[in-house]
């Protein structure tokens, strides 16, 4: 029988969840944990999908580890913990292309694409839906430059190092733009706050003039 799970790499814990998957098949659910951070301790900090496949009879398994989602990847390589809210209006992160080449050689196995350039692509969009920038651009006008050959030398050559310059450089551009975008959340929390102070007050129905005796 084959479990399939996504766990914390190097880092399962018990819960009901899998308790209740591994607890009937009979086997020792410490060691099966035990056995799977040993075996996903190169992904720590990665969510990464496993499959234990268990003999019901002998209790013997098996542990198969597979390459983390994507999107677990690059959140990994900038030390996220989520995507953007808002991936449209909210960026959260800058990453180099050679490290998205690099993510690309990882997964190209498992993903549909034709060719390293078109597995670029690939992870160059879910870029995009993170909300991630990619060498101080936005991903969307990235997928536009790959396509139009402007990384073709890189992804040829497979460069997947980013100097310490680079590194610099898109960690003081991210700056820049996340102090922008925080400015700009703040006043548009301040007007939202304004206007719903407003409304009861434009709602609530002017007194009317007492009554004058006769």
């Amino acid at each position: 029988m084959i479990v399939k799970l996504i766990v914390d790499g190097g880092d399962m814990k018990p819960g009901p969840a899998v308790a209740q998957q591994i607890g009937p098949l009979g086997i020792n659910l410490g060691k099966v944990i035990a056995d799977v951070n040993a075996a996903t301790l190169g992904f720590k900090g990665t969510k990464v999908p496993v499959e234990i496949d268990v003999d019901t009879k002998t209790k013997n398994y098996r542990i198969k580890v597979f390459s983390p989602p994507v999107a677990e990847l690059i959140k990994k390589e900038l030390g996220l913990e989520k995507g953007s809210g808002s991936a449209g209006n909210y960026k959260v992160g800058n990453i180099a292309l050679e490290r998205i080449i690099d993510i690309a050689k990882t997964k190209h196995s498992n993903l549909l694409a034709k060719d390293l350039k078109s597995a670029v692509k690939l992870i160059v969009g879910t870029c995009v839906s993170l909300g991630i920038l990619i060498d101080n651009k936005l991903a969307k006008d990235i997928e536009k430059d790959v396509d139009s050959g402007v990384y073709d030398k890189e992804i040829k050559n497979e460069i997947t190092t980013v100097s310490e310059e680079k590194k610099k450089q898109l960690a003081e551009f991210y700056v820049t733009v996340k102090e922008k975008q925080d400015k700009e959340q703040k006043a548009l929390a301040e007007a939202k706050a304004a206007e719903a102070a407003a409304t009861p007050a434009a709602a609530t129905p002017a007194a009317k003039p007492a009554a004058k005796k006769k």
